[in-house]
């Protein structure tokens, strides 16, 4: 017995070992990028702020439709919006970009600090840590691999932050009326269907220790 206990707690250590880690791979966020992200934060939601950050109340889960992690990447990393999102360019010339990215293998990339606006969800970017996943197309379905990071990511941030609410990119417009909604034009929207029914419900299943709030309802 004496001779088991320490081989029980080094199996214990090889375990802990092995929990996911986050790779740091920051985008650019410069002097301009600063600028960009507090013009949005008045311009989009009458925030007036000194610094570009957020108080996380929620997380927005995505996917990228984008086959690869370098690709995917390279959508975000400048400060400025390209010239391939003309649907939004009007609103802001800010790049999109999310807190987290997650590869085809479930490896876990920080974009951003957590703390820090990203450009990922209309009327919400001020409070919500974005997490996008590599693929979403029927070509590159999001992967098992991925599914587990991004349950694990969940549980990780509601242990540091006060999250109330999980949600798919898909589910945002469910927030129009609610107090944590900030966007002031009425005709900015666009329709989204990431990650999708089936990713959410298995993510929310597996956080129900949590008690996230449950999505509001539609009040428009």
């Amino acid at each position: 017995m004496k001779n088991i206990i320490p081989i029980l707690f080094l199996l214990v250590l090889s375990a802990c070992s092995t929990t996911k880690k986050i790779v740091d791979k920051p985008v650019i966020f410069n002097d301009e990028r600063t600028e960009l992200t507090l013009n949005y934060l008045k311009e989009r939601y009458g925030l007036d702020q000194k610094e570009p950050t957020i108080v996380p109340k929620m997380i927005v889960l995505h996917w990228t439709a984008i086959p690869t992690f370098e690709k995917s990447f390279d959508a975000f990393h400048d400060s400025k919006l390209p010239n391939w999102r003309p649907d939004i360019e009007t609103v802001s010339g800010l790049n999109v970009s999310a807190h987290f990215l997650v590869d085809r293998d479930g490896t876990i990339y920080r974009l951003l600090t957590e703390t820090t606006m990203g450009r990922h969800v209309i009327g919400l970017n001020h409070c919500a840590i974005g997490v996008e996943n590599v693929g979403g197309t029927s070509e590159t379905p999001l992967t098992k691999e991925q599914l587990k990071s991004n349950i694990w990511l969940v549980k990780y941030l509601a242990e540091k932050y006060d999250i109330a609410y999980v949600i798919g990119h898909h589910e945002y417009t469910l927030f129009e009326g609610h107090e944590l909604w900030l966007e002031k034009d009425k005709g900015y929207r666009t329709k989204k269907t990431d990650p999708g029914e089936e990713f959410m419900t298995k993510v929310r299943n597996a956080t129900k220790e949590y008690k996230f709030k449950p999505l509001p309802k539609n009040s428009n």
